[in-house]
């Protein structure tokens, strides 16, 4: 499938087109952004651990009768995906109180919440993706009140999955964000699981020790961030002890290179 013109560029991935009208190309890419993308880096290798690792637990919940995006990975950095309408919302799904939440409410960082919280943020960075109720999605169409429900059902079912999944391998998952979207279906919409889920959209913590494995070492100037994100993957299965990144350069791929905005 020949790669078009490019129709979309994000804070992490790249769309192109393609000769389907109905299918795009995603490039991720090895930008890493912040605090509503005021800090930035440019880290190599992330983006090819990132497109591994959300090909792999894509994968698994359509195993588990998940419908998302993924239709297959083309190489190290790109996947060809359906083409969705994008829900303006970011869905987050907490299961251990740390980040935004604590300084919010006042909660202890750590906290294990007695149930999976659900939280709405409208996606619009120069808005800062504010927090929103479900009555804001209803009251400006955003989406409808079935489209919803059928979101939140699909959130509860993929928050079970990873957690076995990733409590298996030794890692506690915190928190996550996920997107939905639209595509046509027999000329009705659809709901399906859109965007990444990896390192970069989740919170993830060693079992044991509590390490953190996820972007939060990007954000809080941690470093290793890319030793984090391959533990990730090894754990998952997805690369080997003795195995580069399709002869990428490991110590390669441990270097940081800040850009100067």
């Amino acid at each position: 499938m020949k790669k078009g013109k490019k129709i979309y560029e994000g804070k992490a991935k790249i769309i192109y087109a393609t000769s389907d009208k109905n299918l795009v190309i995603q490039y991720f890419k090895d930008d890493a952004t912040a605090f509503n993308n005021q800090k930035k880096s440019i880290i190599e290798g992330k983006g090819v651990l990132n497109n591994r690792i959300s090909e792999y637990i894509l994968s698994n919940l359509s195993q588990i009768g998940i419908k998302n995006h993924l239709v297959k990975r083309l190489n190290m950095r790109e996947q060809i995906i359906k083409l969705a309408e994008i829900i303006p919302i970011e869905f987050v799904i907490r299961n251990i109180a740390t980040g935004s939440i604590t300084k919010r409410l006042g909660i202890e960082d750590g906290t294990v919440l007695r149930e999976p919280l659900i939280e709405y943020c409208l996606k619009d960075d120069a808005l800062g993706d504010p927090l929103i109720s479900e009555d804001h999605i209803y009251t400006f169409d955003w989406a409808t009140r079935n489209e919803i429900e059928k979101v939140k059902k699909m959130i509860f079912r993929i928050n079970d999955f990873m957690i076995g999944m990733f409590r298996g391998v030794g890692i506690k998952l915190i928190d996550f964000k996920l997107e939905f979207g639209r595509v046509k279906n027999n000329g009705k919409n659809e709901i399906i699981l859109a965007d990444e889920i990896s390192p970069d959209t989740c919170r993830l913590w060693d079992s044991i020790t509590e390490k953190k494995l996820d972007k939060d070492r990007f954000r809080k100037d941690l470093g290793d961030l890319i030793p984090a994100y391959t533990e990730v993957a090894k754990r998952l299965g997805i690369l080997h002890e003795q195995s580069n990144i399709s002869a990428v350069n490991v110590t390669k791929l441990s270097s940081v290179k800040k850009k100067s905005k």
